[in-house]
């Protein structure tokens, strides 16, 4: 399932969101989202585990929660939001 998460402070690395995830299970990867002039995170990113239930099990943990001073929400991937965060 992928898992959008977004309100990531400019601060929080992709290793900081794979920490967070991997209590709840296995993580394919987490892509967190960059500017493409600067480099700097934009704030938001697409993490992808292959169990559904430990899926959801992050989203509802970890939705809400803050992180690096930032409160941060966590979702289902809609189809749509998936394709632009591929494309950046």
């Amino acid at each position: 399932m992928k898992i959008m998460i977004r309100g990531l402070s400019r601060l929080t690395t992709e290793d900081k969101v794979l920490a967070l995830l991997a209590p709840y299970g296995l993580v394919h990867y987490f892509h967190l989202v960059k500017d493409s002039n600067t480099g700097n995170s934009k704030g938001f990113g697409f993490a992808f585990m292959p169990n559904p239930s430990q899926a959801k099990a992050a989203i509802k943990s970890l939705n809400g929660m803050e992180v690096d001073g930032q409160k941060i929400r966590v979702k289902k991937a809609e189809a749509s939001e998936a394709k632009s965060g591929d494309d950046q």
